[in-house]
């Protein structure tokens, strides 16, 4: 009699946490249904020469201009963006950061290592003012993973420790120490491992699924009853560890899920007690998006790290940035973050002018307004439509999760699906996460009738799968 084994030449299929599949029986009817020789021709020729990968290729279609909200493709539909990889929150080709670029191109392109250049000197002068308490020492990188690994170095010279502590089905970046402290198996698992020795993992603040088994009151979370169970989880981690380096996390993660009352107080306090660094990735939540600058300023809780990005380059070019507290700069013997375009002078006059567009048009303020009229119609949408079972958001962050049964909360992954492919043929683009969550990230230059048009449109689909 032989033992029943797993097979170690099966295929690995991971959960689709991020995005939608895109090798789905519906892409392939949507893209017959939808592609004409162009778009076919732009897809298939992306294919052939990218190397493949999930969410991202085959891909849905060729773009040909990005403006304000719209994206437009190469057979000229528009699609309001209401995804955007949220680097847009100033809109795409905003006229005053395409002028700032064009005039840093021509006064000074490149700066090469070793040199410092004003642009980068403003910059980093900027991100101190307007990040929350102390923060203020700066590292600038090429993209968001780059900066969280930097903050993952830092955070190892200063304690010396190397243990972290992160979210299941969080995203911190490709690079392999982001997806180390990362919990998607899509950027982790199978034979993209082994990743970075002491990555530890708890159950995040998901309250309307509590993976602690606590009920949940219209989607908010019973206090009473969990006593917060998510964050005392995670203060055991730390106290049995000892050694954490540094417990790193979306201070609201952009599924959605919202922390409950308090969750991040309890985690600073924790923290603190048992020596761990707090690192808030803002990458997707920072520059206003959320009604505050930053995320964190909801919780009234300052981070050691701070790391942002994503729209810092105004939806033009790439740039992040790792702010911290000045007693963590103890790591001036080593390179944690000598990247070829660290300074360069035109990603940081791009991020310059773009914290300038945010602060000039309020649109800190304007993403907090039209956050709160369109999580009301979110609300009154749930009220018509029993496949809606939860909806929840912060400023410019909302989500509808989608279940087949709102007793048993049976994701409805297939509904999910089926909406998207029918509100892109109605002229709107956004995300579905986890499976069953519809996640919206418009402009915070979006105007009230375009939000509104939106969700109408996202209404209609909904009624017409459910």
């Amino acid at each position: 009699m032989t033992e029943d084994r797993p097979d170690p030449t099966r295929r690995f299929d991971p959960h689709q946490s991020e995005g939608e599949s895109n090798l789905s029986a519906r892409r392939r009817r949507w893209a017959e249904a939808n592609l004409d020789e162009t778009a076919r021709a732009a897809v298939e020729a992306d294919a052939r020469h990218f190397l493949h990968q999930s969410v991202s290729t085959p891909c849905l279609t060729g773009i040909a201009r990005a403006e304000g909200i719209w994206i437009e493709d190469v057979q000229g539909r528009r699609y309001m963006d209401f995804h955007g990889n949220n680097v847009h929150n100033i809109g795409y080709g905003h006229p005053r950061l395409i002028a700032a670029i064009k005039d840093q191109l021509d006064a000074l392109p490149f700066a090469p290592r070793r040199f410092t250049n004003q642009p980068a000197i403003d910059l980093a002068q900027k991100l101190a003012a307007i990040a929350p308490g102390d923060l203020s020492k700066v590292l600038l990188t090429p993209g968001g993973s780059e900066a969280i690994e930097v903050a993952l170095k830092l955070a190892r010279a200063a304690t010396g420790r190397f243990k972290t502590v992160s979210f299941w089905d969080s995203f911190h970046g490709a690079g392999f120490g982001a997806a180390s402290v990362g919990g998607e198996q899509l950027f982790r698992s199978g034979a993209i491992g082994p990743l970075l020795a002491g990555g530890e993992h708890v159950a995040s603040f998901t309250c309307y699924r509590c993976a602690y088994g606590y009920p949940e009151r219209d989607g908010k979370p019973d206090l009473e009853l969990c006593h917060m169970a998510c964050a005392g989880y995670l203060r055991y981690v730390l106290e049995k560890e000892g050694d954490v380096a540094a417990v790193i996390a979306e201070p609201l993660r952009v599924v959605p899920y919202l922390p409950p009352p308090g969750y991040w107080r309890a985690v600073r306090a924790a923290c603190d007690e048992f020596g761990a660094l707090l690192i808030f990735d803002e990458i997707p939540t920072g520059l206003g998006r959320t009604g505050t600058m930053f995320a964190c300023e909801h919780e009234n809780v300052v981070p050691d790290i701070l790391v942002l990005g994503k729209a810092l380059g105004g939806g033009a070019l790439p740039i992040a940035a790792l702010i911290a507290r000045p007693g963590l700069d103890v790591a001036g013997a080593y390179a944690i973050g000598h990247y070829t375009h660290e300074k360069n002078p035109v990603t940081a006059r791009a991020a310059l002018t773009t914290i300038a567009i945010i602060e000039d048009e309020g649109l800190v303020e304007r993403a907090a307004t039209l956050g709160e009229r369109a999580l009301a119609r979110l609300q009154d949408m749930k009220a018509r439509h029993p496949l809606i079972g939860d909806v929840r958001g912060r400023g410019l962050v909302l989500g509808v999760e989608l279940v087949q049964d709102r007793a048993t909360k049976a994701p409805a992954n297939d509904a999910a699906e089926a909406v998207f492919y029918r509100a892109l043929e109605r002229g709107l683009s956004f995300k579905v996460t986890m499976g069953n969550v519809l996640t919206l990230t418009p402009p915070l230059v979006i105007s009230e009738g375009d939000l509104m048009r939106g969700l109408d449109i996202l209404e209609a689909c909904i009624g017409e799968v459910g």
